[in-house]
C-alpha cells in the first residue's frame, strides 16, 4: 500500500516570517497614513491662512514680478514656515514658493494679528535668477506735520 502524505499549505510551511513581516508592514503603512494626514492637515492650514492668501495675491497683482515671472502665477510647491494662534494673537513667518511661465521666486511674508486684522512686518518677493527682492508692502502714509 502506497502512503499519501498530505503536503501541508504554503502558510502552514512559512508562517514564521509572514506574520511577523506582515504585521510590521501594516504598523509602517498605518504610521505613514497618520504622518501624511498631518502633513496635509498641516499644508491646508497655511494655504488657508490670511497671511498666504493675501501674500500670493499681492504677488499675483504686482507689476514687477508679473514681468518677471509672467502670468499666471501660482503656487510651486511646499509653503514652508509656521503658523501660531496664542490667546488670540495669531503670527505668521512663511516661505511660498511660487513660479510664472518666465521663472520662479519665493515669497517671504512675516506678519502678526488678531481676529481678521492682520499687520504685515515683511512681505516681498525674492527671484533668485535675477538676484532682486520685491517688497509687497504698501508704502506708509506720509506723516503729518
Amino acid at each position: 500500500m502506497e502512503e499519501h502524505h498530505k503536503q501541508k499549505s504554503w502558510f502552514a510551511r512559512n508562517w514564521i516570517w509572514v506574520v511577523p513581516t506582515g504585521g510590521c508592514l501594516l504598523v509602517i503603512i498605518g504610521i505613514l497614513v497618520v504622518a501624511g494626514g498631518l502633513v496635509w492637515g498641516v499644508s491646508n492650514m497655511i494655504t488657508d491662512s490670511d497671511a498666504y492668501q493675501v501674500a500670493l495675491e499681492q504677488a499675483q497683482a504686482n507689476e514687477q514680478v508679473i514681468e518677471l515671472l509672467g502670468e499666471p502665477i501660482e503656487q510651486d510647491g511646499m509653503t514652508s514656515g509656521n503658523i501660531e494662534y496664542n490667546n488670540g494673537v495669531k503670527s505668521s513667518e512663511l516661505g511660498i514658493p511660487i513660479k510664472g511661465p518666465e521663472g520662479n521666486a519665493i515669497i517671504y511674508v512675516e506678519g502678526t494679528g488678531k481676529g481678521d486684522n492682520w499687520e504685515y512686518s515683511v512681505m516681498e518677493v525674492y527671484v533668485e535668477t535675477e538676484d532682486i527682492t520685491i517688497d509687497l508692502l504698501p508704502l506708509p502714509p506720509p506723516k503729518q506735520k
